[in-house]
């Protein structure tokens, strides 16, 4: 089945498990641009836990703007410290040093809107791990014919334990022994700690 997806920077696992067992995925282009969701933040895990990166958009001159027209902001010097962020979490993973020259040009180029951003890292990711699912840009809001809509369904603020068709995978984790096993984090969490073996806990991680 065919899904449709909100854009999302870095999202998590289960986010990346419904474009592995999905058929088509859609990427929603024309909602409304709302803040505190995954769509401009990631939460990746390191020495003190669970850690929010959250990339800074220009301020918006209407309530209600597509999600296509957001213009990342250059406020803050947000790409070193989310790119110092993640290798002080991930430099001492067994496959930080082998992905990093991967991401680190989304870190040192300016790109100008948040939906192409993400849609470019979200590529990257499926095509190191190995997810053939295309990724297509919706042309109308909604517009993606016969799908599963999971819009709403993965989100900072609700429970990964209500999606029934998602359950978890443990795989080995740099702090584990300090934090035990933290599921569902940024996608990056598992490519960093797992390398090629990211698609069989994927796949393990969809019920089916």
């Amino acid at each position: 089945m065919d899904v449709l997806l909100s854009s999302a920077y870095l999202p998590p696992i289960q986010y990346f498990s419904k474009l592995l067992c999905g058929g088509r995925a859609f990427i929603e282009a024309h909602d409304n641009y709302t803040k505190q969701t995954y769509r401009n933040r990631c939460v990746i895990l390191d020495a003190n836990g669970p850690l929010a990166l959250t990339v800074p958009t220009e301020k918006l001159d209407t309530d209600k703007c597509p999600m296509r027209d957001v213009r990342i902001s250059e406020h803050g010097n947000w790409r070193h410290r989310h790119w110092n962020a993640l290798e002080a979490a991930y430099r001492h993973t067994p496959f930080f040093l082998y992905y990093e020259d991967d991401f680190r040009p989304f870190y040192e180029q300016k790109i100008e809107f948040l939906y192409d951003f993400n849609m470019r890292l979200t590529q990257l990711v499926c095509d190191l791990i190995g997810i053939d699912t295309p990724l297509l840009p919706t042309t109308g809001y909604g517009d993606a014919g016969t799908v599963t809509d999971l819009r709403e369904s993965i989100h900072p603020k609700r429970p990964w334990t209500t999606d029934k068709a998602f359950a978890p995978k443990e795989y080995y984790q740099v702090f584990k022994d300090k934090h035990g096993f933290i599921a569902n984090m940024s996608i990056v969490d598992l490519l960093f700690n797992m390398g090629p073996e990211s698609i069989l806990i994927l796949n393990e991680s969809c019920s089916r």
